[in-house]
């Protein structure tokens, strides 16, 4: 009890306005840090000692010193940033559904709010229809075998009514978020295998599947939700998951420049069109369809997976098409995995890896699931852990992804701007001035051994300390 006063004193006693709550101490996010030379610290050990807690602060001053130096350099400016976050899938909507409502609430505020305990997600992926993380298979027109449906009459989002009931519910609690949306598998009347995993789109339903996402992009927006972006296909050369659907570049290019652009075109949408969707094995995929100058048009960027290849495909699509943006859209973490292997390898390629090879949002896979890592569909899945898992009406627990993505999500709103900074052999780092004007650099310290160096800044230098394996936050 002495440590928890003298603690709580200590905060009061800075600049900011803390409250402890070990092993999480939570502060007001209007201002990080008001003093300019003072960095505040949040940490994360690979081996589960401390998780997102708040360190003492760090000062700078002009004593020199011999450390290794991490420069960060407000001057040089890359890309903005849209948000971090995760997937929303079916699944996760029914795991968290299964908590009290004031549990659940305090938990989606937790998640989504800005509040001082809040990690403040502020980008979401959604399916359209089922992905493999959802409990059943469908899609927004399902029909009796041998049926069609050209004109979409029976098109309708009744199958997602708890998702959009949850999707309102963060709205509320942050109207900002941005989503960005994926098909899984077009209904199966229009494939030409007609099973939900697996075949291609055929290219005599192009027009249909068309107006299938136009249908999909205006029903949301009726329901009060607004689809930011959207690819055509997740995984579109993965065809072995439950639900998939295989479509090579070509189709897609075809898809896209003849059939979707226009039809987004001719209805007023404005929703984003993001191409690729897959692992970074491939970036030929991206840049085959970015080629093309009538494709191109429509298009706003590219989306990577990181299951497959180097995170720098990202700076080969940019370096190619500097104009397009680039997403990275998906990673999981599994039931195999621990803590501080997955802590580490994400930090060091999603958060970090993407975000310095120009991606505009960094998300982790999905959000939430069961003990069991249920639900999934027949043939999805069965391995993939969510940011949070949910035991019973009362419990749930806090996963390594929902401190991967903290430790972006807290301190680097929409808008924010990434600048540079430095790295070395064993300090994976990216940096990025807030709205506010605010610095937040992430460190992932790749090495077992605890790394001495110095944020230099403007002239001025602060010490610190990072632990082997561990992942810390700076705001100054």
């Amino acid at each position: 009890m002495k440590f928890h006063s003298l603690y709580s004193f200590f905060l009061k006693s800075t600049a900011l306005s803390c409250v402890v709550l070990l092993p999480f101490t939570s502060c007001s996010t209007t201002s990080l840090n008001k003093n300019p030379d003072t960095v505040q610290t949040w940490l994360t050990k690979g081996d589960e000692s401390i998780k997102l807690q708040q360190q003492s602060p760090l000062y700078f001053t002009n004593t020199p010193n011999t450390h290794q130096n991490i420069e960060v350099d407000a001057s040089q400016k890359f890309q903005y940033v849209d948000g971090f976050g995760y997937t929303l899938t079916g699944g996760s909507v029914e795991v968290l559904n299964r908590l009290s409502e004031s549990k659940r609430n305090a938990l989606l505020q937790e998640l989504f709010g800005k509040k001082a305990h809040a990690i403040s997600v502020s980008y979401l992926r959604l399916s359209i229809g089922a992905s493999d993380l959802d409990g059943e298979v469908f899609s927004y027109n399902d029909l009796p075998e041998g049926k069609t449906d050209l004109s979409l009459e029976h098109f309708s989002l009744a199958r997602d009514k708890e998702l959009i009931a949850m999707l309102k519910q963060i709205l509320k609690i942050n109207p900002a978020i941005k989503i960005i949306a994926a098909p899984w598998s077009a209904p199966v009347w229009m494939k030409d295998n007609g099973q939900s995993k697996g075949g291609s789109l055929k290219p005599e339903y192009y027009g249909v599947y068309a107006k299938y996402f136009v249908k999909y992009i205006q029903g949301m927006k009726k329901e009060g939700i607004t689809i930011d972006a959207v690819t055509p296909q997740n995984e579109p050369l993965h065809p072995g998951n439950n639900p998939s659907l295989y479509m090579p570049s070509d189709s897609q290019k075809d898809f896209i420049k003849n059939y979707l652009g226009p039809a987004f075109r001719s209805n007023g949408i404005k929703t984003k069109i993001v191409v690729y969707d897959h692992n970074c094995n491939k970036p030929e995929y991206a840049t085959d369809i970015l080629s093309d100058p009538e494709a191109y048009q429509y298009i706003d960027g590219s989306a990577f997976h990181l299951y497959e290849g180097e995170i720098s495909a990202l700076s080969t699509v940019h370096n190619a098409f500097p104009d397009k943006n680039l997403y990275f859209t998906e990673q999981w973490t599994g039931a195999k995995g621990t803590f501080n292997e997955d802590l580490n390898w994400h930090t060091q390629n999603v958060i970090i890896g993407s975000m310095r090879n120009w991606s505009k949002i960094a998300l982790e896979w999905n959000l939430a699931n069961d003990e069991q890592f249920k639900p999934h569909t027949p043939g999805g899945c069965t391995e993939c852990k969510g940011a949070i898992t949910v035991s019973g009406a009362e419990t749930f627990t806090k996963n390594v992804g929902y401190y991967i993505i903290a430790h972006a999500s807290k301190f680097i709103p929409a808008g924010s701007h990434r600048i540079a900074s430095t790295q070395t052999k064993d300090l994976s780092t990216a940096a990025f001035v807030t709205p506010k004007g605010e610095k937040a650099l992430i460190v992932q310290n790749g090495s077992s051994d605890t790394q001495t160096f110095n944020i230099k800044y403007n002239g001025k230098t602060a010490v610190v300390n990072l632990p082997g394996r561990s992942v810390a936050t700076y705001v100054f």
